[in-house]
């Protein structure tokens, strides 16, 4: 089962309150909870190379890289993702994405 996220509101709930329902109601409510379709550690997997690839280098990567490993990617298997994304995302993308994930399988 999903956990409950609430990042949305507790950002956004005041400004964007739509938004922030169909961030924590729908894509991390309903879509992270379909687990009969993909798994929580694949739905990561998927979203961290997505992440990864649209340039988004920020704490949001950082999060889901520490829900991948919290949903079971090994530091080998993260390892091996981002490397083979770097050749569709891009090397300095990598590189980054490369930081963050030693300092979350650091912990």
């Amino acid at each position: 089962m999903a956990e409950t996220v609430t990042a949305g509101r507790d950002m956004l709930g005041d400004f964007a309150p739509t938004f922030a329902a169909l961030n924590d109601d729908v894509l991390f409510g309903q879509v992270w909870s379909r687990e009969a379709q993909l798994s929580q550690r694949d739905r990561s997997v998927v979203t961290v190379t997505a992440v990864m690839a649209s340039g988004v280098l920020d704490s949001a990567l950082q999060v889901h890289i520490q829900r991948a490993k919290d949903n079971g990617v090994t530091a080998e298997e993260m390892a091996e993702l981002l490397t083979h994304a770097a050749f569709y995302a891009g090397w300095p993308k990598a590189w980054a994405a490369f930081r963050m994930a030693k300092d979350v399988y650091a912990e």
